[in-house]
């Protein structure tokens, strides 16, 4: 049984946050209700260590607060809010060793001569010792991704953005995420079978190019937001190889999905919403004396 994906992370409050006119403190808090425990999971994903991370998660919505006056409203809050969180994540985190990307042909599975053996199998076993192992081989291969294949997939796969947020999220044209998602998901299956107890990979009973374009719409089904959503091929168009590719793909999507599940502690959200009620007063004492707050660049 493959894993519940969670619900949209925009929420129908992001929008209305947005609105111009409402008081920092009241959108921050809603901010901190609606994607909390989304950007805590970004910071678990990004940081070195759960302290640098719940550091990370506290500035990102001090941040917020003190630039809600820089906020136009014109983009989601949320998408707003997570760009705010990669900055802080990116600051806190050990200079890394550039890693080179692996070329595409390199992770493209045409030339492979063996397939897992629970993708092989008739039927794929919903839990099991070989599954498990593969999605921590999955898990793994992530946080060794080069970060510009890694951010993507952390906000595509794990935290559930559409493609649009995260391109909105990082800068980026809508097809350019779409390139580092194939990449990158390609990337964590070929890290995911190296380590994965293997079979003969049936050969294939189609030309290439149908495989090619078989494949291309799997990637296009995740990009729309499931391995499955709008992937819907007659049996006998896919050939035994390109089957167990896919399930392959199903099972990377699943231990992404799997890293979303982890929530914020009720005494980081609780003391982050302290800290905004602090400086939210301590704001408004200085507006009663006739002193402008001073915001954080």
């Amino acid at each position: 049984m493959r894993t519940t994906r969670p619900a949209s992370p925009r929420s129908r409050g992001s929008r209305a946050t947005a609105r111009h006119g409402v008081d920092a403190s009241v959108a921050v808090t809603r901010l901190l209700a609606d994607h909390g425990d989304r950007i805590r999971v970004l910071a678990l994903r990004l940081c070195r260590n759960r302290a640098d991370a719940d550091d990370a998660v506290q500035d990102t919505f001090l941040q917020a607060f003190r630039k809600w006056h820089t906020f136009q409203g014109r983009a989601d809050a949320g998408t707003w809010l997570y760009a705010i969180a990669l900055r802080s994540c990116r600051r806190r985190r050990a200079k890394e060793r550039a890693r080179r990307t692996p070329a595409l042909s390199q992770v493209m599975p045409w030339r492979e001569t063996t397939v897992m053996q629970i993708a092989a199998a008739p039927v794929m076993p919903a839990d099991d010792a070989d599954r498990r192992e593969a999605l921590v081989a999955v898990q793994t291969a992530l946080a060794r991704l080069p970060e510009h294949l890694r951010v993507p997939m952390i906000l595509k796969e794990v935290l559930q953005l559409s493609v649009a947020d995260v391109a909105g999220t990082l800068g980026l044209a809508p097809g350019t995420v779409k390139t580092r998602l194939l990449r990158g998901r390609l990337a964590l299956r070929k890290a995911m079978t190296a380590v994965a107890a293997a079979t003969a990979a049936p050969p294939p009973i189609f030309e290439k190019q149908v495989c090619l374009d078989l494949l291309k719409a799997k990637l296009a089904a995740m990009d729309r937001g499931g391995a499955r959503a709008g992937f819907a091929v007659p049996e006998a168009e896919v050939c035994a190889r390109c089957r167990a590719v896919f399930r392959e793909l199903d099972l990377v999507q699943d231990a992404c999905t799997q890293l979303g599940h982890a929530g914020m502690p009720r005494a980081l959200r609780a003391s982050i919403a302290r800290a905004i009620e602090q400086r939210d007063q301590h704001e408004r004492v200085l507006a009663r004396r006739g002193r402008r707050p001073v915001h954080a660049r």
